[in-house]
């Protein structure tokens, strides 16, 4: 009862594949149209390849995940039963399989430690492995990512002291005569700005 749908729409797919539907061109794909295929990774695989980069952080890697990703959709296809949109099915996909390529590697990446401050050291922000868990490694890299932005959103007195202690590694003695504050008043900042950090990273 299908077939006849079934070559309406590939008609139009292949009319019009340009203002076909998501939906639409899966159902034509779904019943063994090539083309109809090739139309939603030429949609999607722009917009999907950055997304991958986020997680390999290598373009060639990122490229070859691509490529496994939509061979994997392809391959699958008829299990797609719409209930999220293609899209969604896609990216799910492509996230996998870089993850799945992480793990048959070690990396290096920013690690945030919730650790509170003390006085002489800025604890939280430090270089881990998280070679054997590569999902950790993807989302303290988005945790890196939304630090800095909330960092600069601080007022000027707590950037600096962060700059100080992140980057520079002063201890708070430090960081209170650079500034030409009293220690206690260096530590308070610290606090400030940590509590203001956190707040926006929840």
């Amino acid at each position: 009862m299908l077939e006849p749908y079934l070559s309406c729409a590939r008609g139009r797919v292949e009319s019009h594949s340009e203002d076909a539907s998501d939906d639409s061109l899966v159902l034509v794909a779904q019943s063994g149209d090539h083309d109809a295929f090739m139309e939603l990774r030429r949609r999607h695989a722009k917009k999907l390849l950055p997304r991958i980069y986020r997680i390999t952080r290598s373009w060639e890697d990122a490229e070859d995940v691509l490529q496994d990703s939509f061979l994997k959709a392809f391959v699958h296809l008829k299990t797609f039963e719409g209930r999220s949109s293609f899209s969604s099915w896609l990216t799910r996909i492509a996230i996998n399989s870089a993850l799945m390529l992480l793990r048959k590697r070690r990396v290096v990446e920013i690690s945030i430690d919730s650790s509170a401050i003390d006085d002489e050291h800025w604890s939280g922000w430090e270089l881990a492995d998280n070679g054997k868990n590569p999902e950790e490694a993807y989302v303290q890299r988005e945790l890196e990512q939304h630090l800095h932005y909330a960092t600069r959103q601080l007022r000027p007195a707590l950037q600096r002291v962060v700059h100080l202690r992140r980057t520079e590694g002063y201890s708070t003695s430090e960081i209170a005569a650079v500034l030409g504050i009293s220690p206690s008043a260096a530590k308070s900042r610290l606090m400030r700005a940590k509590t203001a950090l956190r707040a926006s990273m929840s």
